[in-house]
């Protein structure tokens, strides 16, 4: 039988690099962290601003470092700036939400967003400096050495890719940026504007930037901690 120490020693293994905190600091840093994610809001209504690329690309350097099953890392972040390829996403997107609006959205759901005041109308994806494009891997594609399409399967796409996206948007809030989560249903029109591979697939569509002076976000409230902790002890 091989021992923890037999594993820590294997080829494949490496030490953990782990700082262990007083027990005071962790709670000091645990409950800053809560203070300022608890600030975070969607936003929808941004400001053209230009923002520091480096921003964005450490947000993104910091999602890729997300657990992911097996290790594969079944992302992509394609990060668009140009005005035209914006434009395009714009149009096709809001194609797609007025369908939704008006035809296929049940009642339930309509109501539902009613207090939230959305619409089909997305000016964000033209006024937004960034639109941050998540695609998910749901497999590895690669050529063989004789040219061969060879097809890995990917592990946990979506419990994966779902973590990364929490990372980046918690890094782009760290950051001072404001941010939205984008879900134009469906979404197939991403990988043809943005000239995807077939194995990448729409999985999220964040703008990115800084607010406009005069944005707004509905009052609402999150649930008591209550209603979403359980303990079993």
């Amino acid at each position: 039988m091989r021992t923890q120490k037999d594993w820590t020693h294997s080829p494949q293994m490496e030490p953990l690099r782990f700082a262990r905190l007083a027990a005071g600091e962790q709670l000091r840093q645990a409950s800053g962290f809560f203070q300022t994610m608890s600030t975070r809001r969607t936003v929808r209504s941004f400001s053209p601003e230009p923002v520091p690329f480096e921003l964005i690309e450490t947000a993104i350097k910091a999602a890729a470092t997300a657990p992911s099953g097996a290790n594969q890392q079944p992302w992509r972040f394609v990060v668009v700036s140009n005005p035209e390829v914006k434009r395009q996403i714009r149009k096709a997107a809001e194609a797609e939400e007025k369908e939704f609006y008006h035809r296929r959205a049940p009642r339930e759901w309509l109501e539902a967003l009613q207090p939230l005041g959305t619409d089909w109308h997305k000016p964000f994806l033209e006024i937004a400096p960034y639109l941050i494009v998540i695609f998910r891997l749901d497999y590895g594609l690669s050529r063989g050495a004789e040219g061969q399409e060879i097809k890995t399967k990917h592990y946990y796409v979506m419990e994966s890719v779902g973590i990364a996206a929490g990372i980046l948007l918690t890094a782009l809030h760290m950051a001072g940026l404001a941010t939205l989560t984008h879900t134009p249903s469906p979404m197939g029109f991403l990988g043809k504007i943005l000239n995807r591979p077939k194995n990448e697939k729409p999985y999220l569509l964040i703008p990115a930037g800084y607010p406009s002076a005069d944005a707004a976000v509905p009052r609402i409230t999150k649930k008591p901690l209550a209603e979403v902790l359980e303990v079993v002890s």
